[in-house]
């Protein structure tokens, strides 16, 4: 019966979705690292952490008082809560119920509830073995006050902040790191101050004149010479007392010099995670972003433009000058490999990343970081710069949206508009930003001056106008050349002079802010004269 009640309750606790949104949530708010609960979570702890060992220090002096104890009670009750529920958290104690059950059933065996429940409390136990669920219980102790020798513990609840600081974290992942060297080291000063304190004793006797009376007096003077403090409290006396002494001073800037050489290169090699943990921690905050995969010469100049225009972006590239370029110029920037799966992830390409751009001047790296974007994340908008016209359907299907072809449209304008200054004038203008230079729409308005008209006969050299085409969704165009599909229409890039404009097309300019003014003035003109002569002759 128990068995049944067991098995069904696990059933039930699968099923059930306030259960799970339940778990989700405080997972985000003890463990998830991207979420920004857990940022507010952090910092909550962290004050409260520090609130409780001011009191420790103000009862020293001044006693417990009504208001200490219930700061004390109250912080005690959220540690025991924090407890339980990150021991909640470690494993799921249903799925291991439910796994032995679905396999007893699956081999006609029979399902041992005993055997299952001692998996469940080995999972518990083994979290609760672990060095920061041991602090968290230690910090905890100290509130159990009829017992005062519990206080020693108080000091554990700054060894919890571990678990609150980012940087804390660093540090012991640098320790962690190089657990082999240390543990090295320490066995070395292991041996180093036991030969030491024993020399002392032997040498420093009071029978031979000296002052350690004491192994431990021994022990306590290798240990502050080791340290290169010298209190002078205890000095030695005779000759070999002098010679273990300077062979002890000497081994101790070996060891500190040691020390020091191996937490130096563990923070280098960290530095790189740092940086990017903070880059990783501000794009959090950001929603909407673009990712830029790759900084040369495109990538470079699409940041420009997306920092003119606002736009919150995030660079990725493996070459390390290329980072240093962007990150001169203000740009937040990852050195790291865009195609690897976890770089994207942690980037944000499934939180708050709206498009991927493929910049980067090797087309097969543009289809590995295409084909990986599109696996993360089906929704978002990829965006790939190619430069072989043989790699343009591979990158479609690897999943880019768009595919831009820079060098070749560089070629087409410049066969386009070669022998025509005022095209290449507008063009520059507009790279150059130069405000008196810009790229136009004009759309053809029925009964308006550009209705029905030839490009030939609108002559837009003589306007000082570059026509750069026309987006139009006329089936009457479509047989026409140099058609790129847009959306719904087409664009006819430099269309010929025989092309007629129709109702509904939208002509594309290059030119002077006045020159393309004095035209959007005739159209309109054009519009008003026709709706007058219409009126005058209805009447």
């Amino acid at each position: 019966m128990l068995t049944r009640l067991i098995v069904f309750c696990a059933y039930w606790i699968k099923a059930s979705v306030r259960y799970q949104t339940s778990k989700a949530f405080f997972y985000n708010l003890f463990e998830n690292p991207q979420s920004r609960l857990r940022s507010y979570f952090d910092i909550f702890m962290t004050v409260l952490v520090m609130g409780s060992m001011f009191t420790l220090i103000h009862e020293v002096d001044h006693g417990a008082t009504p208001l200490t104890e219930a700061l004390e009670y109250f912080v005690v009750g959220v540690f025991v809560v924090e407890y339980i529920v990150r021991a909640w958290l470690y494993s799921d104690s249903h799925k291991i119920i439910l796994e032995r059950y679905e396999k007893a059933q699956y081999l006609a065996i029979p399902f041992s509830l005993s055997q299952t429940l001692a998996a469940v409390m080995v999972k518990k136990i083994h979290y609760m073995g672990s060095p920061l669920a041991l602090i968290d219980l230690m910090a905890i102790l100290p509130g159990y006050r009829p017992l005062q020798i519990l206080r020693v513990f108080f000091i554990f609840r700054l060894f919890k902040l571990f678990r609150y600081s980012n940087s804390i974290k660093l540090f012991a992942d640098v320790l962690a790191s190089k657990r082999f060297e240390l543990y090295t080291l320490i066995i070395f000063m292991g041996f180093l101050l036991f030969i030491a304190s024993t020399a002392i004793y032997l040498f420093e006797n009071p029978r031979q004149g000296g002052q350690v009376g004491q192994l431990f007096d021994a022990f306590y003077w290798a240990v502050v010479t080791l340290a290169a403090v010298g209190y002078g409290d205890i000095t030695p006396q005779t000759t070999g007392g002098k010679w273990v002494t300077i062979a002890l001073i000497l081994s101790g800037i070996w060891v500190l010099s040691f020390f020091t050489s191996i937490i130096v290169a563990a923070l280098q090699d960290k530095l790189h995670s740092l940086r990017e943990n903070k880059i990783l921690t501000e794009l959090a905050r950001y929603d909407n972003f673009v990712i830029i995969c790759g900084f040369g010469r495109v990538g470079q100049e699409i940041a420009r433009q997306l920092f003119k225009d606002g736009q919150k972006f995030v660079i990725i590239d493996n070459d390390e000058n290329h980072v240093m370029t962007a990150k001169q110029r203000g740009f937040l920037a990852l050195h790291n490999d865009a195609s690897q799966n976890e770089v994207l992830e942690n980037a944000g390409i499934n939180h708050g990343a709206a498009a991927v751009l493929c910049t980067t001047g090797d087309d097969v790296s543009n289809v590995y970081i295409a084909l990986t974007c599109r696996a993360l994340n089906p929704q978002i908008q990829i965006v790939s710069r190619v430069n072989n016209n043989a790699n343009i359907k591979k990158l479609y299907q690897a999943g880019a949206n768009s595919v831009v072809q820079p060098y070749e449209i560089a070629g087409m304008l410049t066969a386009e508009y070669v022998g025509q200054p005022v095209a290449f004038e507008a063009i520059m203008g507009i790279l150059n930003e130069e405000k008196q230079t810009l790229m136009a729409t004009l759309e053809v308005y029925p009964d308006s001056l550009l209705e029905n008209q030839k490009i030939e006969t609108l002559d837009f050299k003589q306007r000082k106008l570059t026509l750069l085409g026309v987006i139009s969704s006329n089936p009457v165009h479509q047989k026409r050349r140099s058609r790129y599909p847009v959306h719904n229409q087409h664009f006819y890039f430099n269309p010929e002079p025989d092309f007629q404009l129709r109702s509904g097309d939208i002509v594309v300019v290059l030119g002077r802010q006045y020159s393309i003014g004095f035209l959007h003035d005739q159209i309109e003109k054009s519009r008003l004269q026709i709706k007058m002569g219409r009126k005058h002759c209805n009447a």
